[in-house]
């Protein structure tokens, strides 16, 4: 289970931090805002990793999603808990990682400020079974594919929408 004494920020649409809040009440449809990271982790065969979120979580369980994505903690910086989150889920560390944008997201039961990066990467991803049920990298055409079926997560198909124009530049620049 997600633990629902975890303490997160509250922040304004800048990203300042403004007070901190219990995941459980961030979490309950209070809308309260606050700063998640996501990466797009992205191979030299033109794929993209992408999450099985567990059946225990507490949004959007059962559902493909973006390669990594987390809470920031309170009085952790963006880069603290990309860093921290990208270790954790996948196991990679110490790779390069591009801020793309940030944007406010939100559902019925919370209100997110998330920073997207994008990273390249052709090692061994990791994904760490107490985090996630697995993931694999999938094509472009795959993804476009299972759009709108209930496969993905809102908030990737978002994502995958609103910088399809940068994923597509990211997916055809030659593989250093």
């Amino acid at each position: 289970m997600d633990n629902g004494n975890e303490l997160f920020p509250i922040v304004d649409l800048k990203g300042n931090v403004t007070g901190k809040v219990l995941r459980s009440v961030a979490h309950s449809g209070s809308k309260i805002l606050h700063p998640v990271v996501h990466l797009h982790l992205f191979n030299s065969k033109g794929e993209v990793y992408l999450q099985h979120r567990p059946d225990w979580k507490d949004i959007q369980p059962g559902k493909w999603d973006t390669a990594c994505g987390g809470h920031v903690a309170y009085g952790e910086s963006i880069e603290e808990a990309l860093e921290r989150e990208v270790a954790e889920e996948l196991g990679i560390r110490d790779i390069p990682m591009n801020f793309v944008d940030k944007y406010v997201f939100t559902s019925t039961r919370e209100c997110e400020l998330v920073h997207v990066h994008t990273a390249r990467y052709d090692g061994t991803v990791n994904p760490d079974a107490r985090e996630l049920d697995g993931g694999r990298f999938f094509s472009p055409e795959e993804i476009e594919s299972r759009m709108g079926t209930g496969f993905f997560t809102p908030n990737f198909e978002s994502e995958w929408k609103r910088f399809s124009a940068i994923f597509k530049k990211e997916l055809s620049l030659p593989f250093v």
